[in-house]
């Protein structure tokens, strides 16, 4: 980027055409760059792509080309409208924020024990260049603390209390996730924190130039994509208006769902004795929940399901607890066809006890195979099958039944629940001991004997201990109805079948599909709800929430569109389908917890839902791609219809994307890091770019191509939301 002025009046004396092509084998360089940067830096690490590839000299004049050819294409083109303008200019303008923040910004670390002060911060940590740089105030760590939720050892914040001192003058401030100290032009953000929890890292960021610029690049980057639709004479505003838009298509597309067949237990508790059990209340994932969501993951986990035959998933729970060694003969662990199951011998059902042979673990040798680093695919699903195994062998020593609360005076302890065979701290009286033992002795001999009323006596007794020593740990009943209700029902399965079937129907009959929509949009939102107040924040944090949030984006663009684009119906039901469909299929987990500290932001909340919205829409101009491929007398009704979904996409993926950047900013201090996942989304956004540059590539205003291009471009938007999860990994992936 270094030389752009100069650039500029070079490249004004180059052929035109030579411009254009500049501009596109730079553009494409850039893209594929890129990309292939974030697959090095798997294999090499974060470090070599910072300093051999982003960091370097000829990446950042690739930039400096494309800026320059792309100002002298803007003025020879003669570009009159302003919204274009301006929004070129933002893109010139962020760059040269990130410029100056490259030559003038300056970030490092200080490392503070309680007590201690300092004056100083170092610099280039990780590298051989490290030195310590003089700060414009003294600063002195007076505690470190971790805030935890309630009753758990999840924590909530982190938090340096900090004296900042300048001359005589000083302020005592707090810094914690998204709380950030500024003076003198440095920035303070809490970073980690020694083991002992007595001492605490504080990033500092120095960036007198850059951050300003950069802001000012992105505020004039929001106004102008909003303007952009906005504008009367601009390109959207001119397709709404499309007398092409008279026409009406339909598609159509069937998926069916296979359910396969789980055999039955012996013997159980009585169906409602086993319910009993699942009201009591359980540390699990980090939060207080009814033992009733643990029971349901724990079969999920074993046999795929939330059920077991016409058993429900407490009634498999309390089966392995209380009549363990029946249940460890019962096969309810299904085993899939391939090479470890032919080299076993093993069924296509198998127990707990199928793994063990002549008292010996057949999986053992693999699975320290698997440790030691030999990842194929054989030793992959020994490692997975061992994973089930060990939720059995957790569930009979009572590990994960953490059911009893008790509020220690020992410091740093405060409330904790905890499980029967568990430590517990000294100061706990010893009656409240024998019960933690005892109680599960006399629940055994009461399932054992059949004494079911007795066992529900002491399940209320259990669960009255539970209320009176919880104490604001315990889940409020509003919470608790919420997520026996989202246990309950199975959202996300009954609606993929639901929005598919009728995206069949809406090709046939419009008004039917167009209330089931309507209703499955209830159901969604329904079912957001619920997980928003079980969790205490709003549902964005993992793969499996944004699915559910695209779903119910596309839904709404559906509803809303439908009466002008009736094609659309159709689409929004396909879509939001296909969304849930890949939610249930089990690659994303489901499980509520609580909130990672640097997340609670509602920065990110804007981001992640903006970003979303950019992706039903780009999802819509998929499937318009290939509808228009396969049925090509349509294809110039669905060329206009999907320019009209990729303008304001294009708007939503912007914002979303750099408001990202302002969280991060003010998160960690940087806001681009060049994560995978930064990268991709700003490849994608690159990439749908050129759809809306008809004007200067004709390739694109045929029919055809633009809509082969759109179907290729819909595999950068897979790679940024499914590549980077599964297979790059990053500080963005939440697989």
């Amino acid at each position: 980027m270094k030389g752009t002025a100069e650039g500029i009046s070079a490249v004004l004396f180059f052929p035109f055409f030579m411009v254009k092509r500049i501009i596109i084998i730079t553009y494409l360089a850039l893209i594929i760059i890129m990309g292939a940067a974030t697959i090095i830096e798997k294999y090499q690490g974060a470090s070599f792509t910072t300093t051999h590839i982003y960091g370097a000299w000829w990446f950042s004049a690739l930039w400096a080309v494309l800026t320059a050819c792309g100002v002298v294409w803007l003025v020879r083109q003669k570009v009159r409208r302003w919204s274009i303008v301006t929004l070129h200019a933002s893109l010139v303008i962020t760059l040269l924020g990130a410029l100056l923040t490259h030559l003038t910004s300056s970030e490092g670390i200080i490392h503070l024990r309680e007590g201690e002060r300092t004056d100083r911060y170092v610099s280039g940590m990780g590298t051989n260049e490290m030195q310590e740089k003089p700060l414009p105030f003294t600063v002195r760590l007076d505690l470190f603390d971790i805030e935890y939720h309630e009753g758990t050892q999840t924590a909530a914040d982190y938090v340096s209390r900090l004296t900042v001192s300048t001359g005589k003058d000083s302020v005592t401030t707090a810094v914690s996730m998204n709380n950030v100290f500024k003076s003198k032009g440095v920035r303070l953000y809490q970073s980690s924190y020694d083991d002992d929890g007595h001492g605490s890292y504080l990033s500092v960021n120095i960036d007198p130039w850059g951050i300003s610029t950069t802001y000012l690049g992105y505020a004039l980057l929001f106004i102008s994509l909003l303007w952009m639709l906005a504008d009367p004479k601009g390109t959207f505003r001119r397709l709404l208006h499309s007398p092409v838009l008279n026409h009406k298509l339909t598609t159509l597309l069937l998926l069916t769902a296979l359910h396969p067949l789980c055999l039955q237990a012996a013997k159980t508790l009585p169906h409602e004795t086993a319910d009993e059990f699942g009201h009591l209340y359980v540390l699990y994932n980090g939060r207080i929940c009814q033992l009733q969501t643990y029971a349901i993951d724990f079969t999920k986990k074993l046999c795929g399901k939330s059920h077991y035959g016409d058993y429900s998933a407490e009634q498999v729970l309390t089966g392995f607890i209380f009549f363990g060694d029946e249940w460890s003969d019962e096969p309810l662990i299904k085993i899939k066809g391939g090479a470890l199951k032919s080299q076993l011998q093993l069924p296509s059902h198998g127990s707990f006890n199928t793994f063990f042979r002549q008292g010996e673990y057949i999986l053992g040798p693999l699975v320290e195979e698997f440790y030691r680093g030999q990842h194929d695919k054989i030793h992959k699903e020994a490692a997975d099958y061992d994973d089930k195994l060990q939720l059995i062998l957790q569930l009979r020593q009572g590990r994960p039944l953490k059911l009893f609360p008790f509020e220690s005076k020992e410091e740093g302890v405060g409330l904790q629940w905890y499980a029967p065979t568990g430590k517990y701290p000294q100061d706990m009286e010893q009656e409240r001991k024998e019960y933690m033992h005892n109680i599960f002795g006399i629940l055994y001999q009461d399932a054992l004997a059949g004494h079911h009323a007795h066992m529900s006596e002491a399940i209320d007794k259990m669960a009255g201990y539970q209320k009176r020593y919880g104490g604001m740990s315990v889940p409020s009943s509003l919470k608790t109805r919420a997520e026996r209700i989202y246990n309950t029902i199975p959202f996300a399965t009954i609606l993929f079948m639901v929005n598919l079937s009728a995206a069949i129907l809406s090709l046939f009959v419009w008004r039917p599909a167009h209330w089931v929509m309507w209703l499955s949009l209830a159901a969604l939102t329904f079912c957001i709800a619920l997980r928003w107040i079980i969790s205490g924040s709003i549902p964005m944090s993992n793969g499996y929430e944004t699915m559910l949030l695209t779903a119910w984006l596309i839904e709404v663009l559906g509803l809303i569109s439908c009466r002008k684009f009736p094609i659309m119906l159709t689409f929004g039901l396909l879509m939001s389908g296909f969304f849930l469909l890949v939610s249930h299929i089990g690659q994303m987990n489901p499980e509520i917890t609580h909130i990672m500290p640097v997340l609670n932001s509602p920065l990110l909340s804007i981001h992640v839902s903006v970003i979303m919205m950019a992706y039903a829409l780009l999802s819509i101009t998929f499937i318009c791609g290939v509808v228009g491929l396969l049925m090509p007398r349509k294809a110039e009704y669905l060329h206009v219809l999907s320019q009209i979904f990729l303008h304001p996409s294009l708007t939503a993926l912007g914002i979303g994307i750099f408001t990202g950047a302002i969280w991060a900013n003010v998160s960690w201090g940087t806001y681009w890091s060049w994560d995978p996942k930064e990268v991709w989304a700003l490849i994608t956004l690159m990439v749908y770019a050129i759809g809306v540059h008809q004007r200067s590539l004709p390739f694109l205003r045929k029919a055809r191509n633009y809509h082969l291009f759109m179907v290729v471009a819909f595999l950068t938007l897979l790679m940024t939301y499914f590549g980077v999860n599964y297979f790059l990994g990053g500080m963005h992936s939440y697989a």
